[in-house]
């Protein structure tokens, strides 16, 4: 989905959503506190569903998305339209790899299972390939290392892994507020891992304190 036509939901609607769920769910506030301790953000599905359906009103954004923690991945089902052709597509993303810096914003993912269904009567090529059982589902990386409008953010694709680079995307690249908010950040602290438990996305970070000068003087120099 093109980064322009998502929705932007009103941060106090947000904020709503969030104290309402915290009030049925309050365990989740000794669970932050916990992961707090261990260096781990922890996000319940449950929000990430949330955000989904709200930034997904897009004309041509995947329908009926369902979310899934299938630790340590997430398994993704949507309704898409692939040239023409109306597709339910299922799969599991691992996240292999993360290198976050001021130039770069690396993701390393992992596919697993990808299943598509046509869900129509359609006459494509896309659709005959499918049901033919010609394309090789087990190599997604493949597939997409040859779709006719390549993402920008798409910087690697081969066999079962896909490698994403945000920093590709000129609307975050070209982002001043974030790329300050990096430079403080990222010298003190910086992603180990990202995966699921117990219907959880849990952001594992890791602490270097050498980089404190460094840190200080991002936030002088942006200040």
């Amino acid at each position: 989905m093109v980064l322009s036509q998502m929705a932007k939901p009103d941060p106090k609607i947000l904020f709503h959503e969030a104290t309402e769920y915290l009030k049925q769910h309050p365990e989740e506030i000794f669970r932050a506190l916990r992961g707090a301790l261990g260096l781990r953000l922890g996000l319940p599905m449950d929000a990430i569903r949330y955000l989904a359906r709200e930034l997904g009103g897009g004309k041509n954004a995947p329908k009926d998305v369902v979310i899934e923690a299938a630790p340590p991945g997430v398994r993704v089902g949507a309704t898409v339209d692939a040239m023409g052709t109306p597709l339910r597509a299922v799969l599991t993303i691992f996240v292999e790899e993360l290198r976050v810096s001021t130039e770069e914003m690396r993701i390393g993912l992992r596919i697993e299972g990808l299943h598509l269904t046509v869900l129509s009567d359609v006459a494509s090529p896309i659709a005959g390939l499918i049901k033919s059982g010609a394309l090789d589902l087990s190599k997604p990386g493949n597939l997409a290392a040859f779709m006719p409008k390549r993402p920008a953010a798409l910087v690697e694709a081969k066999d079962d892994r896909i490698t994403i680079d945000l920093m590709k995307i000129p609307k975050i690249a070209d982002n001043p507020r974030l790329k300050q908010l990096l430079s403080v950040l990222t010298p003190v602290v910086g992603v180990r891992a990202i995966k699921t438990k117990d219907d959880h996305l849990d952001v594992h970070l890791k602490a270097d304190l050498t980089g404190v000068p460094a840190a200080i003087a991002a936030a002088r120099g942006g200040a």
